[in-house]
């Protein structure tokens, strides 16, 4: 066999080879979509969309807890920190008592009363945090706007003057 002597096409092998690739290809294309669609149809680059599908997901079990009047879990949701009665100390900037002030259903910082039901009606970025937009008790207005913190998975009030526009 010489340098310029190919070797025989076969055709059965490039079938075989192209149906691969192809078959690889639509698992990608449907893994892709399958992301998109699990972090809730984000408008924003795809190295976001974690922080969507994280950021909801914590919003939910955190006011899940909140509407089961189950304050101490909904901290360790809030602070991100399911031990955080072992080490009390560490959160001296948003203390637990504040917290029951704030979210109770007595509370005199609770501007929502008993919390029953809540829908999560929108969520974007804005700078590093996810703000997430969240309907509470079968309000149209007034939505609860919450920051969820992608680095630290921790949630916040969202900063003073800015909330989600949902509509007239």
């Amino acid at each position: 066999m010489t340098l310029l002597d190919a070797p025989t096409f076969n055709e059965a092998r490039y079938r075989r080879n192209r149906r691969i690739m192809q078959c690889v290809a639509g698992l990608l294309v449907a893994l892709f979509i399958g992301w998109w669609l699990a972090a809730s149809r984000p408008v924003d680059w795809p190295w976001r969309w974690d922080a969507y599908l994280f950021g909801r997901r914590a919003v939910n079990r955190f006011l899940t807890a909140v509407e089961q009047d189950n304050l101490p879990k909904a901290y360790g949701i809030w602070m991100h920190d399911k031990d955080w009665q072992q080490h009390q100390a560490q959160y001296t900037l948003y203390p637990y008592s504040r917290f029951e002030q704030d979210w109770g259903p007595s509370g005199s910082g609770n501007d929502y009363g008993v919390i029953r039901s809540h829908k999560i009606a929108e969520a974007r970025y804005y700078g590093n945090v996810l703000l997430v937009a969240v309907l509470v008790n079968g309000r149209k207005t007034g939505a609860l706007n919450l920051a969820y913190n992608p680095k630290t998975h921790t949630l916040d009030f969202s900063p003073p003057g800015i909330r989600l526009y949902l509509g007239p």
